[in-house]
């Protein structure tokens, strides 16, 4: 995560090109994705080409809002997909992006490029004292459509950066962002990779309701060829199905990554004095094993870098989400944290064994991407055998994932009772800790009135759950849950805690948090 900000970090079209300068479109050749898969075959037996070609130095030397301010002009956008409900728009290089990518309209299987003509953009009031090329390119594409109205046309997704994307589903704003792949995010096997679409082809036909992407992938590991079916609705899906051709044994690539921020939470405020209650994109992982097991890890603002690593064999799913859609709890009127979407990525077929990947790194503030998570495959890549997976990503807002209790708070505390005065000189309280968990939803709802509480199962990978405690908490409609650990040591436990019936079914998630004690 070595990017200043993982945030910083396109006569035979019919009336989707109506109006568009004729030197906007290039010559027309056959497409298919098997035309990506051959172009990514091809990268991938030849040595990886890092080269970008320098920006004319008026483009260079634009910084954010000068870059910002050109726009590229909505009445030349071209109209795609099947129905011609959606608008593609190119981003103008420059500032951040000085990397070109080549995009192409395909209709009929037939891809026609797009050439740079300044006529597309409207410059704004960046002034440019000199002509452009005709072969200078584009950063990247976005795609708009009729998403909360049919009256009005709003932002869908963006591809723009290395190969991040981001897209939003109904009433959203952008938080966290994806990519097509991560490579040596931890820096096991060398420096982080930052693999990026060379070229777009967007389908201007196809299945009634979507638009399908099609994006060369480059990097120094691997060249790969991905397609991208983009289904706008409540929870926008993004279906996605990749091909990789390694260049070397892809030991730590991660699959379906995603990247977020979390600053302040309910779990870490000590360190800011900012008025608003908590500050982040996400504020849990969510994985679905494949022996059907939910997990709920909420996320942190570590004091160092923190890898958290959860072994699972063919998982039915992972994601970063934003769980808590309090306005009260943000305080934000312009950030709207309350509305930003999770992410949850749901294999199809069989991903086998592997373990979904969690790091987050220290911040001391909201902009940059602190959280990265993705599932790595037991079995590494290796080079000269295509790879091939499947996947589609879901914009989850408001809802329930699966019909078990939640975890709504986590809360730590020191292990005495409310109220009690604090031991001062107490050499083992750094030892001690409490964990209030809140738990409510799904079938904590449909418990019977005056039903026992359920059972509490809590368990460490190192020291002592010393305590359990459960009480009712009518304002969620669940628990409130008491952890005690003690650890004989300094060192570092894998906590664990999930509610049951005297039957033994599991009632809710299962809730689990690293500690440290120094």
């Amino acid at each position: 995560m070595t990017e200043p900000s993982r945030r910083a970090v396109v006569s035979g079209l019919a009336a989707g090109l109506a109006g568009l300068p004729i030197t906007a479109l290039g010559q027309a050749r056959p497409f298919s994705f098997a035309t990506v898969e051959d172009e990514a075959r091809s990268l991938a037996a030849a040595p990886y080409d890092a080269t970008v070609p320098p920006l004319p130095d008026i483009l260079a030397k634009l910084d954010y809002d000068a870059w910002r301010d050109i726009r590229f002009r909505p009445d030349r956008a071209f109209r795609v997909g099947a129905d011609g409900r959606f608008r593609l728009q190119l981003f103008h290089l420059g500032f951040l992006y000085p990397r070109p990518v080549a995009v192409s309209l395909v209709r009929d299987g037939t891809a026609t490029p797009i050439t740079y003509d300044p006529a597309l953009f409207d410059f704004g009031r960046t002034k440019l004292d000199a002509p452009l090329p005709g072969d200078l390119g584009f950063a990247g594409i976005r795609l708009h459509t009729a998403l909360n109205r049919p009256d009005v046309i709003d932002e869908l997704i963006v591809f723009v950066g290395a190969s991040y994307f981001r897209f939003l589903g109904q009433d959203q704003l952008y938080g966290l962002s994806a990519r097509a792949l991560a490579v040596n995010t931890e820096a096991a096997g060398g420096p982080e990779e930052f693999p990026v679409f060379r070229a777009f082809w967007i389908e201007a036909d196809g299945e009634p309701g979507t638009c399908t992407i099609h994006a060369l992938l480059d990097g120094p590991s691997q060249a790969g060829a991905y397609r991208f079916i983009v289904r706008p609705g409540a929870q926008t899906t993004v279906s996605v199905t990749a091909t990789l051709f390694p260049r070397r044994p892809l030991a730590n690539a991660g699959l379906a990554p995603l990247t977020s921020m979390y600053f302040i939470g309910e779990t870490d405020r000590g360190h800011s004095d900012d008025y608003r209650p908590e500050l982040h994109d996400s504020d849990g992982l969510q994985i679905a094993a494949g022996s059907g097991e939910w997990l709920w890890r909420p996320l942190d603002n570590p004091g160092g870098r923190r890898i958290s690593t959860f072994s699972i064999a063919s998982p039915r799913g992972f994601g970063l989400m934003q769980r808590d859609r309090s306005f009260a709890s943000y305080q934000d009127l312009e950030a709207g944290y309350e509305r930003r979407p999770g992410y949850f990525v749901e294999p199809e077929g069989d991903w086998g064994e592997g373990s979904v990947v969690l790091m987050e790194l220290p911040t001391d503030n909201e902009t940059a991407d602190n959280i990265v998570a993705f599932w790595r495959p037991k079995i590494p890549f290796p080079p000269g055998k295509p790879a091939r997976f499947a996947y589609r990503i879901r914009a989850i807002g408001a809802g329930d994932l699966h019909p078990n209790g939640q975890v709504v708070n986590t809360f730590l505390a020191t292990p005495a009772a409310s109220g009690a005065p604090r031991k001062e000189g107490d050499p083992d309280g750094r030892l001690a800790r409490r964990f209030l968990i809140d738990f409510g939803g799904g079938s904590l709802d449909r418990r019977a009135a005056g039903a026992p509480p359920p059972e509490v199962v809590a368990s460490a990978s190192l020291g002592r759950i010393v305590a359990t405690s459960i009480v009712p908490n009518p304002h969620i409609g669940g628990f409130r849950v008491a952890v005690d650990i003690r650890l004989d040591a300094p060192g570092t436990t894998e906590l664990r805690a999930f509610l049951r019936d005297k039957g033994g079914e599991a009632l809710t998630e299962t809730w689990t948090f690293p500690w440290s004690a120094a």
